[in-house]
């Protein structure tokens, strides 16, 4: 393997580990937005204050399986954005490879 190779190689590791952590950090993002969309919908509607209360309550329990989808949701993502790197650097590995 020559030193360009490994180069690439590097540079191709890197580009993963930042794609792995803008998703991650998408992930968390999405989670946060959807509980301050939540809550400030909750806490702005004309109701009662035991209604929103009783609402907010709600939200909360809710909050954690929301979140969990998300990851879910995330780790697909990543899953199928990791084949698809695979799929489209396996001819130029292949041909390194080979030489």
């Amino acid at each position: 393997m020559s030193i360009m190779d490994l180069i690439e190689k590097g540079k191709k590791e890197r580009r993963q580990k930042a794609q792995k952590k803008a998703l991650k950090h998408a992930a968390i993002g999405a989670a946060v937005g959807a509980t301050v969309g939540a809550a400030a919908g909750v806490l702005l509607a004309p109701k009662p204050g035991k209604e929103t209360r009783s609402e907010l309550v709600q939200a909360a329990k809710e909050l954690p399986g929301k979140a969990k989808e998300i990851v879910d949701k995330t780790r697909e993502r990543v899953a199928e954005a990791k084949k698809e790197i695979a799929e489209k650097t396996k001819p130029t590995v292949d041909a390194g490879d080979q030489q």
